[in-house]
């Protein structure tokens, strides 16, 4: 299978190099790659880089994923979002390849307790949301073969991530304020590459399976309770890491305002991924717990 991969210098796109490699030739590709062009705020070289690569498959771990900044520069997060992706769609549905996307439960709006099924209304809050939601319906619309996964609270051991900043935090303050009415399931890139992988080689068997899918880690949590996991996990894991934090205190997300408004709910159902492809989702601890032994 011929891959082409764009954005692999995300924390998901990292990731997808190393799971997508077991199933063919991968070309991954980034904003700045020389070769061919990854940009996504030129479409049409993009649209070039498919035409030359002829792809059997795209992976699209390409976003503007700074949900503040996105508030700022509404039409440059479109381009990235919506525009650039609905060029993949289209040259998927020429060359008859699969399109896999990666959305988010921005497209919600965070209202109820019920995790949210594919099914349920969308009403974005921001820009972001917006963008990444008009994204899914480009290329729905597009006729071409795809995949589209919802993911929230994605982390990886590289780059930087919520943990890392309450751990560091937890070294220099004795007192932690940390949000606890946003509910959700920390998601690790691993983990959505390795199903991207799993599913794209179902797919080729199985092509009536491709649509829209919510994937992220089994259970939920708020992010006060992920912060004092977190503390705890690493005091167990490294006995002598030294702690100056002696309270975590929950606060509610008006003590944080912010550009963008976010929702107090990304739960995300998962019954319809893991029925589908034959999977089990695992708690979101367990992949936080691993993260943590592989920084600390």
């Amino acid at each position: 299978m011929n891959i082409l991969l764009l954005g692999k210098g995300g924390q998901v796109g990292w990731e997808l190099q190393r799971s997508l490699s077991m199933l063919g030739q991968v070309t991954a590709l980034d904003f700045d790659s020389q070769d061919h062009c990854g940009d996504f705020a030129n479409p049409e070289g993009v649209r070039d880089t498919v035409r030359q690569l002829r792809p059997d498959a795209i992976v699209n771990a390409a976003a503007h994923t700074a949900v503040d900044k996105a508030e700022h520069e509404p039409e440059f997060a479109r381009l990235l979002n919506a525009t650039t992706p609905g060029v993949l769609a289209e040259e998927a549905a020429r060359l008859n390849a699969w399109l896999v996307h990666y959305s988010t439960d921005y497209v919600f709006d965070g209202s109820g307790t019920r995790p949210w099924r594919e099914t349920d209304n969308t009403a974005p809050l921001s820009v972001y949301g917006a963008t990444k939601l008009e994204g899914e319906q480009r290329i729905q619309q597009s006729g071409c073969q795809h995949l589209i996964l919802r993911t929230s609270w994605v982390y990886a051991a590289r780059g930087g991530n919520f943990a890392k900043t309450m751990l560091r935090l937890a070294q220099e303050r004795e007192r932690l304020t940390v949000i606890d009415d946003q509910w959700g399931a920390p998601t690790g890139a691993d983990l959505l590459a390795d199903v991207t992988a799993h599913a794209v080689r179902h797919l080729h068997q199985h092509p009536q399976d491709g649509g829209l899918y919510h994937c992220v880690a089994g259970g939920e949590t708020n992010w006060h309770l992920y912060a004092k996991y977190v503390l705890a996990q690493a005091q167990q894991a490294q006995p002598a890491i030294e702690l100056k934090v002696t309270e975590v205190a929950p606060v509610p997300t008006s003590a944080f305002p912010t550009p963008a408004r976010r929702p107090h709910n990304s739960r995300l159902d998962t019954t319809k991924l893991q029925a589908a492809f034959g999977i089990t989702l695992p708690h979101w601890q367990q992949g936080v717990a691993r993260m943590l032994a592989e920084i600390l």
